[in-house]
């Protein structure tokens, strides 16, 4: 007779490898991320990187003296910091757990390029009222005609800093420096067998176990909505890792390589999403205005260009910045416009999953006919 503790613990180990030993699927995790976003708007506010991030810039400068707020929130007590280190946790945790985690220096070209990235999604973030996540994911999916602003600017600045990254890379191959025009190399993982290959899901589990109680601890000191968003940045951040799923890559691999799984998922992404928030809104369980940003369309198509551009150069996004605009600059950066106040309900839900249902076909034919910008070596 079989052991039944025995079958036991071989279903938990084929639970464990189907989850940590193979990456998930990139459309359904994305979908997911959807359902998600739509949970936390309906909880409090829409998923964004950049006021986090901003947070976190504010708090140096005023440590080292550079500016003074008296409103400022500290990072461990700010909703928009909160979640970005729940989003770093569950990624970190996720590398543990699938032995994934590892470290890879920089050159310093790619250090310089990076920090000129980040200066440029700073400035895209400011004038666009948010990241590509904040500032087009989530304002489209509230129906924010500055989200399409945003879109139309991350089209223009991918495809411009992706010739860029071509060219360079082209010359580096040609002197021999590198053997592949992809921008993006893994970290080196440790070693089969090593101590650090069987230590990383033990501590992956520790650390899942530590986050738990971290939780539960901002529920018990009194701020429970700040320990809702801490979970939510650890389901964010184990799904991105996990899938690899990338905005990205979804503005720059159509003009890069022609692929378009991420392109793909982010159009269904969005169009999921958009239904859950005019859900909320048409039913009045959140504001109409909410997450419309008076963006469009200097702001949204400017912000976004400079983003895209940034984002390509720094391989990453999730973008913050430390500069605040001025009431003068901001009412020059355009309206809030939100859609169904001009073309009404029906006309703003259909021509937003039409224009992802579009962004979606066009990614999918230009991956098999290799038409747009694509390199061909």
């Amino acid at each position: 007779m079989p052991d039944p503790r025995r079958n036991f613990a071989a279903f938990l180990r084929d639970q464990y490898t189907t989850i940590f030993a193979r990456p998930w699927p990139v459309i359904p995790s994305a979908l997911i991320i959807a359902a998600l976003n739509v949970f936390l708007f309906a909880f409090d506010r829409p998923w964004t990187a950049s006021e986090g991030l901003r947070n976190w810039g504010d708090t140096l400068l005023q440590l080292f003296g550079i500016v003074a707020q008296t409103d400022l929130l500290p990072p461990f007590l700010f909703s928009g910091s909160v979640l970005n280190l729940g989003l770093f946790v569950g990624a970190l945790a996720a590398a543990l757990l699938s032995r994934e985690f590892g470290v890879r220096l920089a050159p310093v070209g790619e250090l310089v390029k990076g920090a000129l990235g980040g200066l440029l999604m700073g400035w895209g973030a400011m004038l666009s009222f948010g990241c590509n996540i904040g500032g087009f994911f989530s304002a489209l999916s509230a129906l924010s005609l500055s989200g399409v602003g945003m879109m139309a600017g991350l089209m223009i600045g991918s495809f411009a800093a992706t010739r860029y990254v071509i060219w360079e890379r082209l010359r580096r191959i040609k002197k021999g420096q590198i053997s592949s025009i992809s921008p993006c190399e893994a970290p080196p993982r440790a070693a089969p067998g090593s101590a650090g290959f069987r230590a990383q899901p033990v501590a992956g589990i520790l650390l899942i176990a530590l986050s738990i109680g971290a939780g539960f601890l901002y529920a018990r000191l009194g701020h429970a909505r700040l320990g809702n968003f801490f979970f939510f940045g650890l389901a964010f951040g184990v799904i991105l890792q996990r899938s690899r799923f990338c905005l990205v890559n979804a503005f720059r691999e159509p003009f890069l390589s022609g692929q378009s799984e991420n392109t793909r998922a982010a159009a269904l992404a969005l169009a999921l999403s958009m239904i859950g928030f005019a859900v909320l809104k048409a039913t009045d369980l959140k504001d109409a205005t909410e997450w419309v940003f008076p963006a469009f369309w200097l702001g949204s198509v400017v912000g976004g260009t400079v983003f895209g551009a940034g984002m390509v150069l720094a391989e990453g996004c999730g973008a913050g910045s430390i500069w605040r605009a001025r009431t003068d600059l901001i009412r020059r950066l355009g309206s809030a416009i939100f859609l169904p106040n001009e073309i009404g309900w029906a006309g703003a839900v259909g021509g937003v999953a039409a224009l992802m249902a579009i962004w979606y076909l066009l990614s999918g034919w230009n991956e098999q006919v290799r038409r747009v910008g694509v390199l061909k070596l």
